[in-house]
């Protein structure tokens, strides 16, 4: 990170780079930007082809009691790392092995898991309240890219990695089990193998994206770039790097634009909203090519 910092420095005293980024807190912004933005991006076309969109949402907010727990375990409040992604593991897990084994609707269960996290998060927080500052909280939940340590950014460097390493041999595997589960069967492959490894992929982004976007709203950047990107084109590989590439842009312009004009937006927000807008603009040139 210090090689990346000075090389920040030498393009402020260029002039081709703000004044901004003569600061370390915005280098290490910009850099987790970069990491999850490409990350989410390229997981959201596999969320919307398996149709998980609130799976990410339930893990996200699942976060609250992760980081209870880790308190409670005795973690340090400001970053109880092995609770939080030990919980959200364990929780994305044993909701997907209750959805393959009721029939109860995918979304109904989301939503009964979603809720029970949520509860037993608030409770245990009652008695973690005074070692937890409220500001950390604030940032669980609606992201902060701007509080990135170095901590933060070696964490989602080795999860984006890990999971780099893993999707790319199993990627075409994951995505026919993901559309046809049954071809999949037919041509040999594990689906339900394929099935929990992508959840586990899921949860890992989800969690070590947490700080940037925010439970809140991590999962809407899982879908809105896939989406945008869906409505401009049919091909698998354009949607996958065209959802990656808006994913990447939303993440640094929801970062520094806030900051260069000095609006008191959550990084996590601005993100979504920048999203969102490429959203609308694809929707509007979608309809009035038709029209």
């Amino acid at each position: 990170m210090e090689l990346i910092r000075h090389w920040a420095l030498q393009g402020v005293e260029a002039g081709w780079l703000s004044e901004s980024f003569s600061y370390a807190f915005v280098v290490n912004a910009v850099v987790a930007a970069l990491l999850v933005g490409p990350l989410l991006g390229g997981l959201g076309t596999l969320v919307i082809a398996k149709r998980l969109a609130f799976f990410s949402e339930a893990v996200g907010h699942a976060a609250l009691t992760g980081i209870a727990l880790g308190v409670l375990l005795g973690e340090p409040p400001d970053n109880p790392i092995i609770g939080l992604f030990s919980f959200c593991m364990v929780f994305a897990l044993l909701l997907h092995f209750v959805r393959n084994r009721t029939n109860v609707p995918y979304d109904t269960l989301v939503g009964v898991f979603l809720a029970l996290a949520l509860a037993v998060g608030a409770a245990l927080l009652m008695y973690v309240a005074r070692k937890i500052n409220i500001h950390m909280l604030e940032n669980v939940l609606f992201g902060s890219i701007l509080t990135v340590t170095d901590q933060d950014l070696m964490i989602l460097a080795m999860s984006c990695l890990l999971i780099v390493v893993v999707l790319i041999p199993t990627f075409n595997r994951i995505l026919l089990t993901c559309i046809s589960p049954d071809i999949a069967r037919v041509r040999g492959h594990a689906t339900h193998f394929y099935d929990y490894l992508f959840v586990m992929m899921i949860t890992l982004v989800t969690i070590a994206s947490v700080k940037i976007i925010g439970a809140v709203l991590v999962g809407a950047l899982l879908l809105i770039p896939g989406a945008t990107a869906r409505l401009m084109t049919k091909n698998m590989g354009d949607f996958v790097l065209l959802s990656a590439l808006l994913a990447t842009i939303s993440c640094l312009v929801g970062t520094i634009l806030p900051m260069e004009l000095e609006m008191p937006v959550p990084s996590g927000a601005a993100i979504i909203i920048v999203s969102a807008i490429f959203f609308l603009m694809a929707t509007c040139f979608r309809i009035v090519r038709k029209g």
